[in-house]
């Protein structure tokens, strides 16, 4: 009996290195694609960063302590965290709509969904550009309804810049809640109805609790989309709200200074893995699980 088992233990022991070895010899590829297109760049950037124009922190120092770059970063997370609260407030409803409407209208609107998607951002960007100048359509709408008497500054400043991220970011977060959304049993808010609890009730009680992974991992990748965004706010922003993208650009194409280019990029790199880190933390698996 003890030879049975001593045999059997073994098999298991084999099989379980064979699994390993197997698994390993699998995601061999995806490793190999990580550390040529990712980690390699990104230990280049580092060295540049601290090797040119000479050795040193000196780039970190310099842009760290210049008011210009702080005011940069500060314009940077403004816009990125702006851009996610209205991609929030207006991707949580339609997201609750594609979850509760019949399943022909929600492919039709989900195909548009993708069809925006896919369309080229360039040229979304353009569209925008032409729809928000002061003789663009919705100027030209809004004084012919006389809701104004003289065109709106929608270019060149934050509120174009805001428009035109928040439409390219909806399917971003759309997405993610709606598959959270799906998976709520309905049974759950008209139990709540049944016990006496009003619409706010259960909205703020019930259904954005168990949305929230879905909202946090949805604001989170449209956060630090935007923090790396260039030609949106190039395009429709101007340079009085330059963001950290168009920095690093500009220090690599127009001052070819690679040393602070890759600490920017580095300085960018760091707050997007801290960020996906606190989420990992706060809502990662181990925390669903517990909840």
């Amino acid at each position: 009996m003890a030879l049975l088992t001593d045999t059997s233990s073994s098999a298991g022991a084999v099989k379980s290195r064979v699994v390993r070895q197997y698994n390993f010899a699998q995601t061999l590829p995806a490793l190999l694609l990580i550390l040529v297109f990712f980690v390699l760049p990104v230990l280049a950037l580092l060295l540049r960063s601290v090797m040119e124009p000479e050795p040193g922190f000196g780039n970190y120092a310099e842009l760290l302590g210049t008011t210009t770059y702080l005011k940069i970063f500060l314009n940077t997370f403004i816009v990125s965290a702006l851009v996610t609260v209205v991609s929030l407030l207006i991707g949580f409803p339609v997201a609750w709509a594609l979850a509760i409407m019949p399943s022909r209208l929600s492919t039709v609107v989900f195909a548009i969904l993708i069809l925006s998607m896919w369309t080229n951002l360039l040229t979304r960007t353009y569209a925008w550009m032409v729809l928000l100048q002061r003789t663009g359509v919705i100027n030209k709408t809004l004084m012919g309804l006389g809701l104004i008497n003289e065109p709106l500054p929608l270019v060149n400043n934050l509120i174009g810049v805001t428009i035109g991220m928040t439409y390219i970011m909806l399917p971003f977060i759309i997405l993610p809640l709606y598959g959270v959304i799906r998976r709520i049993d309905p049974a759950i808010l008209q139990a709540a109805a049944l016990c006496g609890a009003t619409r706010f009730q259960a909205l703020t009680r019930i259904l954005i609790p168990l949305a929230a992974p879905g909202m946090v991992s949805g604001a989170l990748m449209v956060f630090v989309m935007s923090l790396g965004y260039f030609v949106t706010p190039a395009l429709l922003g101007g340079t009085a709200n330059m963001m950290l993208a168009e920095l690093i650009a500009q220090f690599v194409q127009s001052l070819v200074n690679w040393g602070m280019g890759g600490a920017a990029a580095l300085v960018l790199l760091v707050v997007t893995l801290t960020l996906y880190a606190i989420q990992l933390r706060l809502f990662g698996p181990a925390r669903i699980g517990e909840r």
